[in-house]
């Protein structure tokens, strides 16, 4: 069938949207100064040259709307597949980010207390020494672990099974281990954690939490090909994941399926979608402001030094400028979002090998995007 012949078949309103998405890119990549684009598009160049990342994408937010999106090389390698502003990454703990605007969803309807115990949302997870509460959960406070190790070999780290459901499974790999520290005490990231923030969500909506996340968090921000990293479905415009060996050769990364940590890591998006994001956010249009500044305020451990992380953002200041945001980094993959508030900017940057310093680049573009507000130094 000619590519006429599908457009043809397919219905007049999906026509429409696609048309819209397109010309709504088209002005985007309009609307950025020719002089800042052209300086990103170097500093893009000379980060591919130096890391060999087969494929990157990049978006840019500006004034709070979505100025300029653009793919760089190779989603798939293999088919000679050229990434795009549609290219779908695994989003990695960027996936926190996102869980935890969700969860603020239900703090801001009063459905969900921060402060009492998760057990009083997900009985599921036991008691333990101390009292857990869902702030200390998202704010990596509550000592529950991260990963036993960072070898492949790890059943956490390499897991092959697909699971149904992905909150019991989840729960299921650590919830009867003992806690590194008392909680509120010291800071243990911990994505593991993020699968108690998603039994705590779908025990105070009612809802399972991907059904929930889709309808609360994805479809009002517009983040309609944001989906679960699901290996078994077929999902369009998802990239080809890679890694490199020592000696620099590029190669597929090894095998992930991360059903059983979909809220701390689960989730595949384009930069499109989480420029979206990004501005539903600046606008008010998933929180009020006084609950997302809630969520951007970083958390105090009794003991050790406070380190930025807020709950599921981490946020920093640096040249006069606060940024919030996340990193992201898994098999075939390495994630950064920044959005700089007060001057209504942000940007993405995904790219499809694991172990890339994309937050470098990230912080660089933003601060292109930045120049001429009098907020970056330079």
């Amino acid at each position: 069938m000619s590519m006429q012949s599908q457009l043809r078949s397919r219905p007049l309103f999906v026509l429409y949207a696609i048309t819209a998405i397109l010309s709504s890119l088209a002005h985007a990549q309009e609307r950025l100064a020719a002089e800042k684009r052209t300086q990103i598009e170097a500093a893009v160049s000379k980060f591919m040259s130096t890391t060999h990342v087969p494929g990157l994408s990049v978006a840019v937010v500006e004034n709070a709307e979505l100025e300029w999106a653009e793919g760089f090389g190779f989603a798939d390698l293999e088919n000679h597949v050229p990434a795009t502003e549609y290219t779908l990454y695994r989003l990695a703990s960027i996936s926190k980010s996102l869980s935890a605007t969700g969860a603020m969803e239900l703090v801001e309807k009063g459905k969900l207390d921060l402060d009492v115990p998760v057990q009083k949302y997900c009985p599921a997870f036991p008691p333990k020494s101390g009292v857990i509460t869902t702030r200390l959960v998202m704010g990596h406070l509550a000592g529950i672990r991260h990963y036993k190790s960072n070898s492949q070999d790890d059943p956490e780290i390499g897991n092959t099974k697909h699971f149904d459901d992905p909150i019991q499974a989840g729960l299921d790999f650590f919830k009867n281990d003992p806690l590194l520290s008392e909680p509120g005490k010291q800071f243990h990231y911990s994505t593991q954690g993020y699968t108690v923030v998603a039994c705590v969500m779908q025990g105070a909506s009612g809802a399972k939490y991907t059904d929930y996340m889709r309808q609360n968090v994805l479809l009002p921000a517009g983040m309609e090909h944001t989906v679960v990293d699901d290996r078994f479905t077929i999902i369009p415009y998802r990239t080809r994941f890679y890694q490199k060996t020592e000696s620099g050769t590029v190669e597929n990364a090894d095998f992930l399926d991360s059903s059983y940590k979909i809220p701390g890591g689960g989730w595949v998006s384009s930069v499109a979608d989480m420029a979206r994001f990004e501005i539903a956010i600046l606008n008010g249009k998933l929180l009020k402001p006084t609950t997302r500044d809630l969520m951007w305020t970083p958390l105090k451990p009794s003991e050790g030094q406070p380190n930025g992380y807020a709950l599921g953002w981490g946020t920093l200041t640096e040249d006069g400028v606060r940024y919030v945001g996340h990193d992201g980094g898994q098999q075939g993959t390495s994630t950064n979002f920044y959005i700089a508030p007060e001057q209504r900017a942000g940007v993405v940057v995904l790219a499809n090998m694991e172990g890339v310093p994309v937050h470098e680049l990230s912080k660089q573009i933003l601060k292109i995007v930045l120049q001429g507000t009098g907020a970056a130094k330079h």
